[in-house]
């Protein structure tokens, strides 16, 4: 028979603006399991697992920890009675090694100092222990993403975690990254450890998990054996209708070339960051663009946005250099740019949404004129996008940083995915979305392809990359090793070995 580990009983959390985050939540962890929790953005899972770790309060309920009642209030008191979180964005210190990392705050003394010898030997025990392979000597900023993930989890377990909980930890890790920690992860619930799996990749959560519990909007749906439950049945349990993100694209003749790069070179403190990168994206075709993190995308999208003119090469838009254009005479062509970072690059959290709707377009004629603005139009135009993106909100009014995750980030899409754009650079377009949002998001980049839009769409999401993309373009350390026709073709296992370096595609380069 299992054993309870963690139970909660009628768990419900109200914030002080009234938001129910949290409904009635009953839910039992057991013993070595491996126990999944999935739902759409906004639906409660981020604030039941910050209430499990003591980062949050419940308003009501009860809280078991092995059959004794507890009040968990604090973080610390989490860790102390074993519990512990490995964040989808990780609490490293760069600029410190792996050892010092994992130990910092619990650092064995010599004297007034640190005992690095013993620090090492407690941490090579652990990552011996369960085969995690670290470069112990090397500060965290030089290490893989997904060595990265392996520090937070050794963190956690020499802390004394027997209840792990993990936050998308799969991400932005390649299939074969992926593989391994599910190995582990295995290993440690053999060893007398349970794992807590938060996941948007239903299909990760069928290959890894016992069991699945599904929160909608803020209430729980079930708990179930993983193997009872088909990836259809969770998606309807998640989403309430059925939801698919494999797509037949339209056959779209390809127009003009509206983005091109040439001989493209960037070379800053770090080294040579981007190598002779050659490539175009013409009218009706989307590009993606894949790879580790960290291996030049995101400098490419600094340039391609106009915000590093330091390169050396040529970058041609709309039938200008770069170097010579800025932002808003982009804009005024038809440039449209969904950046990475939402919250600090995407929107102005403290204002509504018909302010951010309309935050890189308030120059449009039809907004006002000679500062006069049309309140009206404004009003009309955010109404629309909330509508059609399906941003849950209470209206126009609302503000933004209030809403969840993928609620914002379909603001930002509905935002720079207009009818009037005909270049698009999409970067993480739905990273950290739900599935429902995804399927909106992916929708709305295909029709724009099918109307002839220029797409470049930039992701850590495989399946996105090759559902969505005409060609595909895998970075590895700066260079583009692949350049891939019909990237379907393709299975994850060699995409992944090109995103890791293990081999190149010839003349890759176009």
């Amino acid at each position: 028979m299992n054993t309870e580990l963690l139970k909660l009983n009628k768990i419900t959390k109200v914030y002080d603006n009234g938001i129910v985050a949290n409904k009635d939540i009953d839910l039992t962890i057991y013993e070595h399991e491996i126990h999944a929790i999935v739902g759409e953005n906004g639906a409660g899972k981020s604030t039941l697992m910050k209430i499990i770790f003591g980062m949050e309060q419940p308003t009501m309920g009860e809280y078991f920890l092995r059959g004794e009642k507890v009040s968990i209030n604090s973080v610390d008191q989490a860790i102390n009675h074993g519990i512990g979180m490995v964040h989808q964005h990780f609490m490293l210190v760069e600029s410190m090694d792996v050892v010092d990392n994992i130990m910092l705050g619990i650092e064995p003394k010599k004297s007034l100092f640190m005992n690095k010898k013993e620090a090492r030997q407690r941490v090579e025990a652990i990552a011996d222990k369960y085969m995690f392979k670290l470069d112990y000597d090397k500060p965290v900023s030089e290490i893989s993403i997904g060595m990265k993930q392996k520090v937070e989890i050794i963190k956690a377990l020499i802390r004394g975690a027997k209840l792990l909980i993990l936050d998308e930890p799969t991400a932005v890790l390649t299939p074969q990254e992926t593989e391994e920690l599910f190995v582990q992860l295995k290993m440690l619930t053999k060893s007398g450890h349970t794992i807590v799996f938060i996941s948007h990749k239903l299909n990760e959560v069928k290959a890894i998990s016992d069991r699945v519990s599904v929160i909608r909007k803020g209430k729980t749906q079930g708990s179930f054996p993983a193997q009872d439950l088909s990836l259809e049945e969770i998606t309807r349990l998640m989403v309430g209708r059925n939801v698919s993100l494999n797509y037949e694209k339209n056959n779209v003749l390809t127009g003009e070339t509206l983005l091109s790069v040439s001989d493209l070179n960037l070379i800053d403190n770090r080294g040579h960051v981007l190598k002779n990168l050659n490539f175009s994206v013409r009218e009706g075709e989307i590009i993606g663009v894949c790879g580790v993190e960290g291996n030049g995308q995101s400098d490419l999208i600094q340039i391609l946005t106009s915000r590093n003119k330091s390169y050396s090469g040529h970058v041609n838009v709309f039938d200008g250099e770069m170097k010579e254009a800025s932002i808003q005479s982009l804009r005024e062509k038809g440039f449209g740019y969904i950046p990475e970072d939402r919250m600090h690059e995407g929107i102005a959290k403290d204002e509504m949404i018909s302010e951010n709707a309309i935050s890189t377009r308030y120059k449009e004629s039809r907004f006002g004129r000679d500062w006069r603005i049309d309140k009206k139009e404004i009003e009309l135009f955010s109404d629309q996008l909330i509508e059609e993106f399906q941003v849950a909100c209470h209206g126009n009014d609302h503000i933004v940083g209030y809403l969840s995750g993928g609620n914002i980030q379909k603001v930002v899409v509905g935002r720079e995915a207009g009818d009037d754009i005909t270049l698009l650079i999409a970067e993480q377009p739905t990273r950290g979305v739900d599935l429902g949002a995804a399927e909106i998001i992916h929708r709305r980049l295909l029709a724009m392809r099918d109307q002839g839009v220029a797409i470049l769409l930039v992701s850590a999401d495989l399946n996105e990359v090759v559902e969505l993309s005409d060609r595909c373009l895998v970075f590895y350390d700066g260079e583009i090793v692949a350049n891939l026709e019909n990237p379907k073709s393709y299975s994850e296992q060699e995409l992944g070995e090109f995103m890791l370096g293990l081999k190149r595609q010839e003349g890759s380069q176009s």
